[in-house]
């Protein structure tokens, strides 16, 4: 299962050639494990697996991080907040995975300074308590003051402390503060300072986790002569599930799987199906014959602003924050964009999720909150976007003190469809931050019904194109120099190592080995590039390119132009005729515009 979203459905005819990410799957119909879900975790869990050896297969609905993978705030954090609700066992692993990301993804995952603005000192000291006891706002929201902030914050650093390397949180007078942030409300009386980390390219982290797998896979196939190990598709869901075990072995289950671009459905088996696909853990299990109840997943939206006023005032830092509402929202530089976030609103799980004008207004007025003299309108939104956390079923509790650990539900042979007689793992919660950690402990639970022991720890396993990135600012520079060539200038160089990471040597080489050019409508691509990403990242829609492959949707950087550059590019390694193109097009457009509110009138139809 997957977002409800229309890039899942067909846009165009049947494509001339089967993708090779299905015939890998059809060709051979059989796992041991069966990951169901390409989020983060999920393709977490697909790569430790591949790494110990197991034979695994993966299968997601929409595209990779389609879904809240790629809805997130692009935050790598502790959770301070946590501390609240009482979770210091998530918020210490969290902090200690932050960590480790900094040092295993590098290409992705970098340093973030943060500043709270404080309005009181001791406010808040008496409804903490009760909020930490019932996990429930008592009365009108009460802000959290200096002395709260303080104790959090010192606590915080305390969790950081293993294998840490940020910096220590500081606190700031009115004085210094205004010195440092100017157009924050001069009626500010503290800033509290610290360190967490960001992803801004989470979708292409999710891709190099991925391909990281299928990458031990090859080898391990290599090895005992089986082929591929590790076999993974996107656009291809999971419709049910017969309960028929393995003709060859007797074991597992059978599950019938939906070619989502072309319509057409093949029998695949498995002996263990872990079943990752978020806030549709439900309806997963729904589809396999066993409803669950595990889940009850809140909305969360933001939006992105090209407003250098507002990107200046930040001054590099994200402004994270309660609101007067008790939720803590963030006002977060990201390049030449601001990202505002977020929402957290009981999800109707029947509706696409989207950013909608109340929560608009909702960000503007939190902007207002802190920088009270900076206007902003709806001219300046270039993006928006939504997503459903997956968090477990809550009842009466509020959303936001909802908590975000996890717990994976197993059920046994014989608990779903008919006789069926594989082994269910359900993962209920989990959140960016934590994914490595999260996909091991998945790991060692489908290890354990497997009976196989683990070979290989990802805990200080480079990630992708994060292995020998280069450790400084000097380096990335020496770097961009030496890997300069006729006709790739440095910024087409950094581009391109922000892009993909160290991982961007093979795209070189690629780029190299034949006639290329930049696009006329933007230089932050070429037709080679393009030709790349549709042999070696599985792209579906043109759609998948704009906001997964790159980062031109996000920043507002889509025109007319671009799509039937990109669309007539695409088309003969994708085999697309020109109904196709047109349609990719349209599709494009209409993604564009339900879903991240970017208007079709500034495009081609």
């Amino acid at each position: 299962m997957g977002p409800k979203d229309s890039s899942v459905r067909p846009a165009s005819p049947k494509p001339h050639a089967e993708r090779s990410s299905v015939h890998n799957l059809r060709r051979r119909p059989h796992a041991k494990v069966l990951v169901v879900g390409g989020g983060i975790n999920g393709v977490g869990t697909f790569r430790d697996l591949a790494l110990q050896g197991v034979d695994v297969a993966l299968v997601e609905r929409g595209d990779y991080c389609q879904g809240a993978s790629g809805a997130s705030s692009h935050m790598i954090h502790g959770g301070i907040r946590y501390l609240e609700n009482g979770e210091f066992r998530l918020v210490r692993e969290s902090v200690v995975e932050r960590n480790r990301l900094l040092r295993i993804a590098p290409h992705y995952v970098k340093p973030l300074q943060t500043t709270i603005p404080i309005f009181s000192t001791f406010s808040g000291i008496l409804a903490a308590p009760l909020r930490f006891l019932t996990h429930k706002q008592q009365g009108k929201p009460t802000e959290r003051g200096a002395f709260l902030i303080k104790v959090g914050l010192s606590l915080y650093d305390a969790f950081s402390r293993d294998g840490g390397s940020v910096p220590r949180h500081q606190f700031r007078g009115r004085k210094r503060a205004l010195a440092e942030l100017p157009r924050l409300r001069p009626d500010i009386k503290y800033t509290a300072t610290y360190f967490d980390a960001s992803v801004h390219n989470p979708e292409r982290l999710t891709l190099d986790v991925l391909q990281d797998g299928e990458k031990a896979g090859q080898a391990a196939g290599t090895a005992n002569t089986q082929g591929n190990t590790a076999r993974a598709s996107n656009y291809l869901s999971l419709k049910s599930l017969t309960g028929q075990p393995n003709r060859g072995t007797g074991k597992g289950s059978t599950v019938r799987l939906r070619d989502e671009l072309t319509g057409e459905e093949f029998d695949f088996t498995a002996d263990v199906i872990v079943n990752t696909t978020g806030a549709w853990v439900d309806l997963t299990n729904e589809a396999m014959g066993a409803a669950s109840t595990f889940m009850g997943g809140t909305k969360g939206s933001h939006i992105v602003l090209d407003h250098p006023a507002l990107l200046s005032a930040c001054n590099g830092r994200e402004i994270f924050f309660e609101h007067t509402d008790g939720r803590i929202v963030l006002i977060y530089p990201m390049g030449d964009r601001v990202l505002v976030g977020t929402t957290d609103v009981d999800a109707d799980m029947g509706q696409d999720a989207v950013c909608t004008d109340e929560e608009i207004d909702y960000f503007f007025e939190l902007i207002g909150h802190v920088f009270p003299d900076i206007p902003v309108s709806r001219e300046q939104i270039v993006y928006t976007f939504s997503g459903v956390r997956p968090l477990p079923r809550h009842d009466a509790t509020q959303p936001g003190f909802v908590s975000r650990d996890y717990r994976i539900e197993r059920r046994g042979p014989g608990s779903i469809g008919s006789g069926a007689g594989a082994v269910v793992l359900s993962l209920v919660g989990g959140k960016w931050t934590t994914f490595r950690a999260l996909a091991e402990h998945l790991t060692n639970d489908v290890l354990a019904e497997l009976g196989v022991q683990r070979k290989v720890s990802t805990a200080q396993l480079a990630i992708g194109g994060g292995a020998g990135f280069p450790a400084d600012e000097a380096g990335v520079q020496k770097w961009i120099k030496q890997h300069m060539a006729a006709g790739r200038d440095a910024d087409r160089t950094a581009g391109l190592l922000t892009r993909y990471g160290t991982r961007a040597e093979a795209v070189m080489a690629y780029l190299d080995a034949g006639p290329d050019h930049l696009l006329r409508s933007t230089r932050e691509l070429s037709a080679r590039e393009l030709e790349f990403m549709a042999a070696h990242e599985q792209i579906g829609h043109l759609a998948d390119v704009l906001i997964r492959r790159t980062s031109l949707a996000f920043r507002g950087l889509v025109t007319g132009e671009l799509l039937n550059e990109m669309a007539e590019v695409l088309a003969v390694p994708l085999g697309w005729d020109a109904a196709a193109r047109a349609a990719e097009i349209r599709h494009a457009q209409d993604v564009l515009q339900r879903f991240h509110r970017v208007e079709t009138h500034s495009l081609v139809a």
